[in-house]
């Protein structure tokens, strides 16, 4: 272990690291788990965001989707005769099933 104190992370903004080499050993500890609660809780809040936009994206699909389509169905692109089609597609038992959804835009 080195005499010198550790040289702080780029990243780290100046005011911080100088508010940081005049605590304790007991403060620091504190600190850093502090910052490890506060990243892990940022963390899974981004998680959560990300979460929610895909529940929105799965429900915004759901409602266009017919009745006799099952909720577990996806939707795929299907390529015939250099014309491109949206198709929901499942599987029951061992059969993949398909029905037609429509024609691929070309936005």
């Amino acid at each position: 272990m080195s005499d010198s104190p550790p040289t702080p992370p780029q990243n780290v903004p100046s005011g911080i690291a100088e508010k940081l080499t005049d605590q304790s050993p007991d403060v620091l500890r504190d600190i850093a788990r502090y910052a490890d609660e506060l990243a892990e809780h940022r963390e899974r809040e981004a998680q959560l965001a990300e979460q929610d936009e895909q529940d929105e994206e799965v429900e915004a699909e759901a409602d266009d989707r017919p009745g006799d389509v099952p909720s577990k169905a996806t939707i795929t692109i299907k390529e015939i005769n250099d014309h491109r089609y949206y198709y929901w597609q499942w599987r029951e038992g061992e059969k993949i099933k398909s029905k037609y959804k429509g024609l691929v835009s070309d936005e």
